[in-house]
């Protein structure tokens, strides 16, 4: 096990966890005494015209390209070998860190293989020539210092930015050795390559959960019952003949932070409310957004006057209909009405089409994909004590 000193707060210009054999204090610095900033030169701009299919240019990097602090290129975009080799100053290599000047202020990731031919878009610079460790001055610029810069610098407007010049002038300390460098980088990379380890275990459960739901709900994957017969062909009926559904009557402003009941609406985000309107086990889907993701819930809630709650089920189990609305979520898209923001009638839910299983079947069905998700919550779990345990470094390895 890596071991690491801590209490060093009486010392100026020491962190508070160090490796041993290290004394020195650190020295002030800043971003351009320890790399070249280069970003896309205004006359050399692209249009939509310069972006070419794969294989007829470049790759070229911006904010949707950084996914998990690394680079992402399931979604790539490609510019014409003209506009790449009009730029060789922007041109990408290993070792080079990118990072968001434009849009989503102060996201980064660090080149850390061979991507073939790259180069950045105009919301983006490129570190490179970097004198320091490569993946400590990425790890100073994910930290919490650098990103209060970002948000202390940045100039407000339709799309928030930062100058060339204020990241270039971002101060921050960084010890003379540079194997305390290397040993404070080598450590995070290690937490790091845990976290997308985790990352990719809960991304494919979630792909198996999404591909065994299709295949259930389509009875290509089917139950036996516990006599290990088949169970009679489905049924097929329409949601209201099956349950209550109904919206609340509260608005945003009636939730709070604290509160002792769960309050739901249209967001994801977890909110409360002193007060509930309903205790029934439901499947509440909000009534207008851009998704319409569902939500399974059993006891007391309140709910915002345009979300709904389904419930009081009728020969249907409460677990399989949520199930069955998550998976056919493109049915809610294809009734949502409005240009701007999509929303949902209640006509719509009532003469909903719905797979009407056996009870019995129904609550294996239920079972068999609860049994995954608690699986992904377990994994998400150690996903998150990982990430906690990031944060806690870079706060105390860092000053």
């Amino acid at each position: 096990m890596t071991e690491i000193q801590k209490d060093n707060k009486n010392i100026a210009n020491v962190p508070h966890l160090r490796f041993p054999g290290f004394t020195d204090e650190w020295e002030l610095t800043s971003v351009d005494e320890n790399c070249l900033l280069k970003g896309r030169i205004g006359y050399r701009g692209y249009t939509t015209g310069d972006l070419v299919e794969e294989g007829k240019g470049a790759f070229v990097l911006g904010g949707k390209h950084i996914k998990n602090q690394t680079i992402d290129l399931s979604e790539p975009t490609f510019l014409s070998w003209d506009k790449y080799y009009e730029s060789p100053e922007i041109m990408v290599k290993v070792g080079d860190i990118i990072f968001s000047q434009r849009g989503t202020l102060g996201d980064c990731a660090i080149i850390e293989k061979e991507i073939g031919f790259a180069t950045i878009n105009p919301s983006m610079v490129l570190l490179k020539d970097i004198t320091c460790n490569p993946k400590f001055l990425y790890y100073i610029l994910i930290g919490e210092n650098i990103q209060n810069e970002v948000q202390k610098n940045k100039a407000l407007g339709a799309i928030p930015m930062l100058s060339q010049k204020q990241i270039k002038n971002f101060p921050f300390l960084i010890p003379k050795n540079p194997n305390e460098q290397q040993k404070i980088s080598s450590f995070l990379s290690l937490i790091d390559e845990k976290i997308q380890t985790q990352i990719k275990i809960i991304e494919e459960l979630k792909l198996l959960k999404n591909t065994l739901s299709k295949k259930i709900f389509s009875r290509q994957l089917t139950f036996k019952d516990d006599n290990g017969n088949d169970f009679p062909e489905w049924q097929h009926k329409k949601l209201g003949e099956l349950a209550t559904i109904t919206t609340g009557s509260s608005n945003r402003e009636d939730s709070i932070l604290d509160g002792e009941y769960t309050f739901f609406d249209r967001s994801q985000d977890v909110r409360t409310s002193k007060r509930y309107l309903f205790n029934k086990e439901a499947v509440i889907v909000p009534g207008e957004g851009q998704k319409f993701t569902p939500k399974y819930f059993m006891g007391k809630f309140d709910l915002h006057q345009r979300t709904y709650a389904i419930f009081d089920f009728i020969e249907l189990s409460g677990k399989y209909l949520y199930y069955h609305i998550d998976i056919d979520e493109k049915y809610l898209q294809s009734q949502a009405v409005g240009s701007t923001v999509k929303s949902l009638r209640l006509p719509m839910f009532q003469s909903m089409p719905i797979k009407f299983p056996p009870l019995e079947e129904q609550m294996k069905i239920a079972n068999f994909l609860s049994s995954i998700d608690t699986k992904i919550d377990i994994e998400t779990e150690l996903l998150e004590k990982l990430e906690e345990q990031k944060k806690y470094l870079l706060q105390n390895l860092f000053i």
